[in-house]
């Protein structure tokens, strides 16, 4: 039986298990990446273990989210990144060299290598041909210290890709398409692997496309083969030496198939407030969109800025209509000013923004009250954008540019005013403009670097042992898809907190309920009701880690989010789901919930809930390894490294 690339990469990183799907296994990494709204209490984490250095052959930490300085919070940070990556042997790429996932996928993926970042959009570099996973702080903090990282074994699915892509039809609307499909929930302990003669047609920044918003099916992650176009791309950014052909075996074997024709696809927009809830552009041609933003990990490179800037030539921005842009790195945004795209979009009245996240995580450009912004992004969570009640709309560049001339959001092949033909035609330069002067490469001695901590960087706040019995007050009851920027929210008011627990955790679950961080502290903590997906989005390990510092002992809920999931292990609460889901509905805000023999029914996998206010008792489990189980009982993954160490 052949292989496909999936096990090819993970049974030559294979450190423990077997590779059945629904089994954990451990694997070696080989790189790691931080950013700056996760890579603060990564690098805690890693300080905390006392190793000397990281253990990985690549380990870079971006600053990419929060460069927004509006106060010292930001800066200090920064500073602690910097000084912190040159003491332990990390790479750190300065603010203004971009993206995290665009920089890496330029200057440091490799295809056949295991990466894992603190970003749930890490599996873009798997455009190249490796296996790239997101994860929570800790996970890359004991990946950097040469731990193998443990991950259920995932069923792989192929999404099998033929024909071309029409023109006015961009690789967005292949992802698009596949969350129609699938949706945001039906992605979990799987891998994409797509094939077909469609993904010759493909570049490796649409590739890239396409991997980063697998983020929102909620998969492992998504492959591509390293091949040719692969080859043409690294060899491009000078990387050629690195390249090396991977694909899969003539007659391997997946767990389902999933065909795509690119002929049939027609431009797509993903309607407020879900990735998933995805229609015809053509459908919701008379949206009036106040704001347009081009940018984010997922459409921010030299193709699709140099289409957006050939769509806009000689036109100017709807007067109705502000439309900013933010190339995804340093490198993108040289090359569009070499070649005179900048001025192109300059001239049509862009907003042009620096190379990072910004709008996309709420900093900045924030749309006004009750606007449509129509957004390159991968995510289009209600209150994301900084406005509450803002409706935003996730669409191609293409799309993008074209709504930003006429006001409304529109199919490019309803605009007589470009020619689309053109516009298909636009490639990748291959004139690459190589400069990695803002990347700080390590040190081999670093005894003489002293780290910098600003006032805002407060010690990693940690819990004890599982308590034996927990018998407390359910704080929230909530529905489905609650994500994880609803849990933690971002943005520029609470961002620039991340390093501060005690801070930042005043704001859990702001948005629902503004009076849950204080009812919690009054409480002592307590228990949080669910219903399916929980924790979806992001992986922000703050999500899991203020609540625990408020006191939050359990989640009980329907069905998790892996990454949220292990997140919640990592810091010792429990992620209870309901044996049968009917109990959802009978328990109450404010129930006191009672769970006897804690580590005991840990130990079983199998929990008795007593309702103490109704009466009544229900059956919980938890879907737990060998080793988690041990984690757990030691009240999270630092807790029982350390023990272990």
């Amino acid at each position: 039986m052949g292989e496909n690339i999936t096990r090819k990469i993970l049974k030559s990183h294979l450190v423990e298990g077997k590779m059945i799907a629904g089994e954990e296994i451990s694997i070696k990494i080989d790189q790691t990446l931080t950013q700056d709204a996760t890579g603060t209490m990564a690098y805690l984490s890693f300080e905390a273990l006392g190793i000397p250095r990281v253990r990985t052959e690549v380990s870079v930490s971006y600053i990419d989210h929060n460069t927004l300085q509006a106060g010292f919070e930001n800066a200090d940070d920064h500073a602690f990144l910097q000084t912190i990556a040159a003491k332990y042997g990390i790479y750190c790429s300065k603010p203004g060299n971009g993206i995290c996932h665009q920089v890496h996928s330029e200057r440091f993926a490799r295809p056949g290598k295991t990466l894992l970042g603190s970003d749930s959009h890490t599996p873009t570099s798997s455009a190249l041909g490796m296996i790239a996973i997101g994860a929570g702080g800790m996970s890359v903090a004991m990946a950097m210290a040469g731990q193998p990282f443990p991950l259920v074994m995932p069923r792989v699915i192929n999404v099998k890709l033929t024909g071309k892509l029409r023109t006015g039809v961009a690789a967005k609307d292949i992802i698009l398409e596949l969350l129609r499909r699938m949706t945001v929930k039906n992605g979990v302990g799987k891998v994409i692997e797509y094939s077909g003669s469609g993904v010759e047609t493909l570049s490796v920044p649409e590739r890239c496309t396409i991997t980063n918003m697998g983020a929102e099916l909620g998969v492992t992650t998504s492959v591509f083969p390293s091949d040719r176009v692969t080859y043409e791309f690294m060899k491009d950014q000078k990387r050629e030496a690195d390249w090396i052909e991977l694909k899969a075996d003539s007659d391997a074997e997946y767990d389902e198939l999933i065909e795509i024709n690119l002929d049939e696809i027609e431009p797509l927009v993903a309607k407020p407030h879900m990735p998933d809830k995805v229609v015809k552009v053509r459908d919701v041609s008379d949206v009036k969109v106040s704001q347009v933003f081009i940018g984010s990990c997922t459409n921010s490179s030299y193709s699709d800025l140099a289409k957006a800037a050939t769509i806009l030539d000689g036109k100017c921005v709807n007067p109705n209509v502000s439309l900013c842009i933010a190339p995804g790195s340093k490198q993108v945004f040289e090359m569009i000013a070499r070649d005179g795209i900048l001025q192109k979009l300059i001239s049509a009245g862009a907003r042009i923004l620096e190379s990072a996240c910004g709008p996309c995580v709420g900093v900045g450009q924030a749309p006004q009250s009750g606007g449509v912004s129509l957004r390159t992004n991968n995510r289009n969570f209600i209150g994301r954008s900084g406005t509450k009640d803002a409706k935003v709309y996730l669409a191609s560049p293409e799309v993008a540019a074209v709504s930003a001339i006429t006001g409304v959001i529109t199919d490019p092949r309803d605009y007589d005013g470009i020619d689309l033909e053109t516009i298909s035609k636009i490639k990748d330069t291959k004139e690459r403009i190589i400069d990695d002067r803002m990347i700080i490469a390590p040190k081999d001695k670093t005894d003489d670097v002293v780290v910098r901590r600003g006032p805002n960087i407060k010690p990693l706040p940690l819990r004890g042992d599982l308590e034996e019995e927990i018998n407390t007050a359910v704080l929230l009851k909530v529905g489905d898809d609650i994500t994880t920027d609803d849990i933690m929210p971002a943005g520029a008011k609470i961002l620039p907190l991340r390093s501060n627990v005690p801070a930042i955790s005043q704001y859990v679950f702001n948005g629902i309920d503004p009076t849950f961080s204080k009812r919690a502290k009054e409480n002592n903590g307590g228990i949080i009701v669910a219903a399916e997906n929980y924790g979806q989005g992001s992986s922000r390990e703050h999500a899991a880690l203020a609540p625990m510092y408020l006191g939050v002992k359990a989640i009980l809920a329907k069905s998790f989010a892996r990454i949220h999931h292990d997140n919640l292990i990592n810091y010792g609460i429990l992620p209870l789901r309901f044996k049968d889901k009917a109990d959802y509905d009978k328990i109450n805000q404010g129930d006191v919930l009672v769970v006897k023999n804690v580590r005991e029914q840990v130990s079983k996998g199998e929990f008795i809930v007593i309702d103490k206010t109704q009466g009544f008792e229900l059956k919980a489990f938890v879907i737990f390894s060998d080793r988690q189980k041990e984690v757990m009982i030691s009240g999270g993954q630092l807790n029982y490294v350390k023990k272990m160490i």
